[in-house]
């Protein structure tokens, strides 16, 4: 797979993915008694492994202020969370992702540094070719759909940092429990939602420093938001990064 462009074979796989899914939420029943979540945990509660990853956040914007007062207003949002969420995660997956947590109105998950490192594989540049090919999905397959439904279109926004992270069960067995990055770079990047906009894809300065130049010099922009956050050896402020790059339209 390319990170430096939407390749066309994937993209139609994509339409197709989307559109089945499309299909099957709409004759899902919605709403259905309980059950019994599968626990698929790799890491024993308490524990944790440490390694270097790109972590991103994906927030989408103004969604609690959508009215969802009825059954079928609830019913409504329960479908395009579905819709929406889905396929965010299967493109992350796509991109080599791992999704660490549902926040309900967003997404957290970790992209691993592959073992052959490399400006065309390292996890920060497949972060970010993810985050396009996210906005892309949104904006030409799954906003074409809410719209005919009466819907308003999705608007997110996605924020990444690079940096050592330990990700680790914590919980009580057999109750509640999941996974959770623990570390800097992941309170960093969560923090950056705040200080970014819809539509937004944001960076912080050591993931910045991993894409592409090209990248970078094209369609990078440094914010003057300050972000609070200081290097601890020379006091300097830690900058957040924007990105404006978006795929060329296939379709």
């Amino acid at each position: 797979m390319t990170y430096d462009g939407l390749e066309e074979i994937y993209w139609k796989k994509q339409i197709d993915r989307v559109e089945k899914l499309r299909s099957s939420i709409s004759e899902r029943a919605t709403a259905a008694p309980g059950r019994l979540v599968p626990n698929e945990s790799d890491l024993v509660i308490g524990t944790g492994r440490r390694l270097p990853a790109t972590v991103l956040f994906l927030d989408i914007s103004g969604f609690s202020q959508r009215t969802s007062i009825t059954q079928e207003e609830q019913e409504m949002m329960l479908r395009i969370l579905n819709l929406f969420l889905t396929e965010m995660i299967r493109i992350i997956e796509d991109y080599g992702g791992n999704v660490e947590k549902n926040t309900g109105d967003g997404l957290m998950a970790y992209f691993e540094d592959l073992p052959e490192v490399d400006i065309n594989t390292n996890s920060t540049k497949r972060a970010l070719a993810c985050s396009m090919t996210m906005v892309a999905a949104n904006e030409n397959l799954i906003s074409p759909i809410l719209r005919a439904t009466g819907v308003a279109p999705i608007r997110f926004r996605v924020s990444m940092d690079y940096g050592h992270i330990t990700i680790a069960r914590i919980g009580a067995a057999q109750r509640f429990n999941a996974n959770v990055a623990i570390g800097n770079t992941a309170n960093f990047a969560a923090h950056m939602l705040g200080l970014i906009k819809p539509n937004d894809i944001g960076l912080g300065a050591s993931a910045w420093s991993r894409i592409p130049v090209i990248w970078s010099a094209t369609w990078g922009e440094l914010s003057h938001v300050s972000t609070g956050w200081i290097y601890s050896q020379t006091d300097l402020p830690y900058p957040l990064y924007l990105y404006k790059g978006r795929w060329a339209r296939l379709i």
